[in-house]
């Protein structure tokens, strides 16, 4: 573990997390279990977002933690980070290729030739299967989308904000452009008031994605001018350096184009509000204490089953 990037405090802070028995290590940086009192504060702030975004009328669509590869490489998250991205492989060989996988395996070698590329990935964000699957014309409104999935970014870390696999909740408009940036000009006022109403020190940071790369650098750049995304950031274990827990996004047409949704004809915008699940857990936890019961008794209702 000596090895693996974090800072003291994410290290204290992990440590509390286990012994307190919250999160349950598995010998694999960034990858725990969950108790059933953090899959408690999982479930009550999950009821709180439906509740909040109940008046826009979402449609509720849920998918498996992987896509189709074929879909992903199309949305050039590939091309853009291919240092987070997690691909499948499986074994597809015969008798003659087992044995070798088998004789690698006992000598505790390297057995990564013996396994193909499938037609899977594992997902990056919870709005990245939906894509394809808006393909075709919408009406003049557009629609708003509600998706949740686990999620796979390979960055271990001693930090436990910093998950490889990791729940994500979005709620997703698609439509003509002005009316996709005042929703999401709309949400980032209504996100920031859900984080404050549950005691989090929270603000707004203006942001880009950790593209990859001297071209990366340009295209964060081009990110931030045109501020496409911002996150709210609590101070976690540094306020120095606060943790994203809530990104607000606009892709413009890229989706639109890139899948083929239109709107009357022409190619749809899309923006996206996302909650990182377990992110919101561990800021509610850090900053109220390791015990729900002993929380404010407001958060406690906002938080009420």
């Amino acid at each position: 573990m000596s090895n693996v990037p974090g800072t003291e405090a994410q290290a204290r802070f992990q440590s509390e997390l286990l012994e307190a028995g919250l999160l349950i290590a598995t010998g694999v940086p960034g990858v725990y279990g969950r108790s059933e009192r953090f899959e408690r504060i999982i479930e009550r702030f999950d009821r709180y977002i439906t509740r909040m975004g109940a008046s826009d009328a979402p449609t509720q669509v849920r998918f498996p933690p992987v896509m189709s590869r074929a879909d992903f490489e199309k949305s050039g998250y590939l091309k853009n980070m291919p240092q987070l991205a997690g691909t499948i492989h499986s074994f597809e060989g015969g008798q003659a290729d087992h044995a070798k996988l088998i004789g690698k395996l006992e000598r505790g070698e390297d057995y990564a030739d013996g396994q193909v590329m499938t037609e899977l990935v594992l997902t990056p964000a919870g709005c990245y299967p939906l894509y394809p699957t808006l393909r075709g014309d919408h009406p003049s409104e557009g629609k708003v989308m509600d998706v949740l999935s686990y999620c796979f970014r390979h960055e271990p870390s001693v930090d436990p904000a910093r998950m490889q696999m990791f729940r994500m909740r979005e709620f997703v408009r698609v439509g003509e452009g002005e009316r996709v940036t005042a929703w999401r000009s709309g949400w980032l006022d209504k996100g920031l008031e859900m984080m404050q109403a549950l005691g989090l020190d929270v603000h707004i940071a203006l942001a880009n994605d950790p593209f990859f790369g001297r071209t990366g650098k340009m295209l964060a750049a081009s990110q931030r001018e045109q501020e496409l995304k911002y996150e709210l950031v609590v101070p976690i274990t540094s306020t120095e350096s606060p943790t994203a827990v809530l990104s607000f996004n606009y892709h413009q047409d890229l989706f639109g184009t890139l899948y083929g949704i239109s709107i009357a004809g022409n190619a749809a915008h899309t923006s996206c509000v996302g909650f990182g699940m377990e992110r919101v857990a561990l800021a509610l936890l850090k900053t109220h204490g390791l015990d729900f019961e002993s929380w404010p008794a407001s958060v406690r209702e906002l938080l009420s089953p």
